[in-house]
């Protein structure tokens, strides 16, 4: 790591010390079987390494009555234990609120007016990766910063705040993917409409929960760099992560509920062995149960190409 940890200002109580793994679902709609998949391989990794298994409701967006009820029966159902306790993010915007103050006391984070439109129009900044924020507001003076305060007030907006970082590489290892390498921007950690940002939230929510290992699919790897460099400035130890790959339609995007039958509900009704699918596209034979995948799974054996679903006709 690039970051040496650091206390945070604001001190936060101690996490717990047994090691936890965790899946952590956004309560939009119902889970598809690629969302189910990366949940039973959250489980089967934590389990099968002595790992508690914990839950978490990322609320802080998109919302459907009853989904995150849903999102765990479905999981329930299929033999995934849940650890108390549960984790709800729209009843901990004070912490994140406090640890944003805090990165603020060490001169760490600033406000940014930019709309995206105005990002994607900037010029690169020297020596940052492609689609970076340029830094357009890294250094204005006060002046000029109350003066575009007071146009976003117009538009009924509010400033961005983000982190201030050097632009360093950062890796972390991947416990499937090997080392992930990537450069750390000066990221989004509150956005305009005043909601704290993905990368925030989700740090403060593992480090304070003792999170030691995080499994996700494949297409979040790119956000681990930034995660652990923040979890380093936070003073929490940064988790071991594991990207599995992603479940995607025959079109070859990922998939959707728009691709047809893919919700357990749907699976379920027309009969679909969701169990038998679930270890032959891990890369074992077809499994009966949670305790034959428990029995049989092995990181190290799991499939790494992206594993296509067709969806079964009515």
């Amino acid at each position: 790591m690039s970051v040496a940890p650091q206390a945070p200002a604001d001190p936060v109580p101690d996490p717990p010390r047994t090691p936890a793994g965790r899946y952590a679902p956004s309560p939009s709609g119902d889970l598809h079987l690629g969302n189910i998949r990366t949940g039973v391989l959250a489980f089967l990794c934590a389990r099968t390494t002595g790992r508690v298994f914990r839950w978490r409701v990322e609320d802080l967006d998109r919302v459907q009555d009853g989904a995150a009820e849903r999102q765990r029966a479905d999981l329930e159902s299929l033999g995934v234990d849940v650890d108390p306790p549960v984790l709800v993010q729209s009843a901990r915007t004070d912490r994140y609120a406090a640890h944003l103050a805090a990165l603020a006391e060490r001169g760490l984070t600033y406000e940014c007016y930019c709309s995206r439109k105005e990002i994607q129009a900037a010029p690169s900044a020297p020596h940052t990766p492609p689609g970076a924020y340029p830094g357009t507001c890294r250094d204005l003076g006060e002046t000029t910063r109350r003066t575009a305060r007071a146009r976003l007030r117009e538009q009924g907006r509010h400033p961005a705040v983000r982190l201030r970082t050097a632009h360093e590489s950062v890796t972390v290892d991947d416990d499937f993917l090997g080392p992930v390498t990537g450069a750390v921007d000066d990221f989004v950690l509150r956005r305009g409409d005043g909601v704290v940002a993905y990368n925030l939230a989700v740090v403060v929510d593992d480090g304070e929960t003792g999170i030691d290992q995080v499994v996700r699919a494949d297409d979040l790897a790119s956000s681990a760099p930034r995660q652990a460099h923040l979890a380093a400035l936070l003073g929490f130890a940064v988790p071991r992560y594991v990207h599995v790959p992603l479940v995607l339609a025959p079109s070859g995007a990922r998939l959707a509920k728009r691709d047809g039958a893919v919700t357990l509900r749907e699976l379920d009704t027309l009969g679909f062995d969701v169990w038998a699918w679930l270890g032959r596209s891990c890369g074992f034979g077809p499994w009966s149960g949670m305790e034959q995948a428990l029995a049989e799974f092995d990181l190290g054996r799991l499939a790494p190409e992206p594993v296509v679903f067709t969806p079964p006709a009515d």
